[in-house]
């Protein structure tokens, strides 16, 4: 490679030397007498200033936005009148003694060149390759690289060993769809792409590979949000022999390691633990955001004998009344909104009422005794002109409400302010091992099929009880999002068969989907347990990215499309022909 250095690599200690550049031009500006070529390359900017007595001055005049150049010339100091400490070669340019244009370009469909963006979405995803030429991208993109690169170091020096495991696999749904890929050589039968190497990594373990981890490639069909895609990558991490604890200090230090080495950020270890009934109770989520408060208080004792109809039907159908205090007085257009992202969330409503002085005004005040004023007060410590907000209804529902609401009120009243935590970390534990499922009246998993119970809540499996059994797991949360996840895993054959029959899986259904894995069971498994985290969702938070797809490559869109590849896309009967697969009229459109 001719180049001898990338622009951000310049400084003064370069004058007087003679430098090749390559890059593209990302602003170009003509003067009488001179033109200004400001070459950006991977690392950053530095300005060519080409006089019309340079011999390079004829090719300069042809030069214009994004042409793609090579620039040989001589490092000199920009006269201090001209010097600029926006960009770190503000203090110098580059005299050329030879500029040669290498590509030229068309008109971009919108600015890379810092100047503001207001391109849509689908624009920028569409000219993907151009996007990624804009500074915050690029930054995500390296910021990405040094976390993956960081992981690798740590891990490697506390004895892991990264092992790929197949990206064609079984169908074996863990909780999303599976995406299918038809065999050719096998007509009907298909692969699936993996969900995660949750198996292989266990039969890993079983192996005798006891530290084990991977940045893995995993695919899941559903749903998408600005925090998910398609296919999205994970750090995947199993050890041999651990309980709890072994896991989370070594996930602890990992991080640590990681934000000190990519952002120069001190993350204080230990983490803070926090059990999943607390965490619901007192914020309403399993991935509460802490570094606000607005904590629930529980009114279901004060209201016990409310005469407003919608607390007292739900406390007598067993439910709760849980109670939220609004820092501010909410104006009625602010209320509603919050009703509405209530009712979103299950609620049927959202009840309110305002603190005046040391009682309550507006909204359900009306129905309360000055005995329940009272009382309400005193749970929440509610202080003038703030408002009361409440979820009244079955415990999930209430809880998982009025945590909408608490995000929905950090973000409307900007809770979040210079003096917050930029990160905080936490573990949500002690989650229920199992969860109810009403449309199979049927117990289904809380996290996965391999998760352990407690040692203490094993009796309970095929019991009455079996509902109160606590799983060995752990959720891995950044300022309100999941990172992370992870738990102990079943490693007895006898406790796995009781696990499959807990969620409803015949002996024979069982051995369909994992017959591979159970035989592998019987061949001398240690207790082992790991951990996943979500790489692209952790580097945006990191990035202070608003979502996913700024810290990826080439993401798809929120309808799970690569418009720029035009991808999913039709393809011609000759390959449907090979794959055995007829289509149906409905499935053509």
């Amino acid at each position: 490679m001719k180049r001898t250095h990338y622009c951000n690599d310049l400084s003064a200690k370069n004058v007087g030397q003679t430098v090749l550049l390559q890059g593209w031009a990302s602003r170009v500006r003509d003067t009488k007498g001179a033109n200004f070529i400001v070459l950006r390359d991977r690392s950053g900017i530095v300005q060519v200033t080409v006089e019309a007595s340079n011999s390079s001055y004829p090719v300069s005049t042809e030069v214009r936005s994004e042409f793609v150049l090579e620039v040989e010339g001589l490092v000199q100091v920009r006269e201090e009148n001209n010097q600029t400490r926006q960009y770190a070669t503000g203090e110098i340019e580059i005299i050329p003694t030879r500029l040669e244009i290498l590509s030229t370009a068309k008109p971009v469909p919108f600015p890379v060149d810092g100047t503001p963006l207001t391109a849509s979405e689908e624009v920028r995803m569409r000219y993907r390759y151009l996007d990624l030429r804009r500074e915050p991208l690029r930054e995500a993109l390296k910021l990405r690289h040094k976390v993956v690169s960081s992981i690798y170091n740590f891990l490697d020096a506390e004895g892991f060993i990264s092992v790929e495991t197949p990206m064609l696999t079984k169908s074996t749904p863990e909780g999303a769809r599976d995406y299918l890929v038809p065999s050719r050589t096998n007509p009907g039968e298909f692969y699936a792409l993996p969900q995660s190497p949750q198996l292989f990594k266990q039969l890993l373990m079983i192996a005798n590979f006891d530290k084990y981890f991977q940045i893995a490639r995993c695919f899941r069909d559903e749903d998408l949000r600005a925090d998910r895609q398609p296919d999205f990558t994970q750090l995947d991490i199993e050890m041999s022999f651990v309980e709890v604890d072994d896991v989370l200090e070594l996930n602890e230090r990992l991080i640590q390691d990681v934000f000190k080495k990519t952002l120069d950020v001190d993350i204080p270890i230990p983490f803070p633990r926090l059990p999943y009934a607390d965490a619901m109770n007192r914020f309403g989520s399993d991935k509460p955001d802490q570094r606000f408060g607005l904590e629930f208080a529980d009114a279901s004792g004060i209201l016990k004998d409310s005469g407003f109809g919608v607390f007292k039907s739900a406390l007598e159908a067993g439910g709760v009344v849980k109670v939220l205090v609004a820092p501010a007085e909410l104006t009625r257009k602010q209320i509603e909104a919050l009703e509405f992202t209530a009712k979103q969330n299950g609620a049927k409503g959202l009840a309110w009422a305002k603190v005046a002085g040391g009682s309550l005004e507006g909204g359900i005040s009306k129905f309360l005794s000055p005995i329940e004023m009272t009382g309400l007060l005193e749970i929440t410590g509610a202080l003038a002109n703030s408002t009361l907000l409440f979820g009244a209804d079955s415990w999930d529902t209430a809880v998982k409400a009025l945590g909408a609401v608490r995000v929905a009120l950090r973000d409307e009243l900007k809770l979040i302010t210079a003096d917050s935590p930029r990160f905080h970390f936490s573990w949500v534990v002690d989650f229920p091992l199992l969860e109810f499922d009403p449309e199979r009246s049927a117990y289904t998993f809380m996290h996965h099929p391999f998760t352990s119970p407690t040692i203490k809540d094993l009796p309970k499996f095929g019991t009455p009880e079996m509902g109160s059994m606590k799983a060995r797991a752990y959720d891995l949360v950044l300022n309100g999002f999941e990172v992370g996840g992870g738990s102990i895993r079943i490693h007895q054959p006898d406790v796995q068969e009781k696990m499959f029959n807990a969620i409803g899986f015949s002996t024979q259904e069982a051995r369909e989907r994992f017959g591979f894995f159970m035989d592998a069971l019987e061949y001398g498994t240690p207790p082992h347990g790991g951990i996943a985290w979500g790489i692209d969702r952790m580097v945006a938070v990191m990035a202070g990215a608003d979502s996913i797809r700024d810290v990826i490559a080439f993401p798809k869109n929120a309808r799970g499309a690569d418009i720029m590849a035009d991808a999913p896309s039709v393809v011609d009967s000759k390959q449907l022909e090979d794959l055995h697969i007829k289509l149906s009229e409905k499935s053509i459109v």
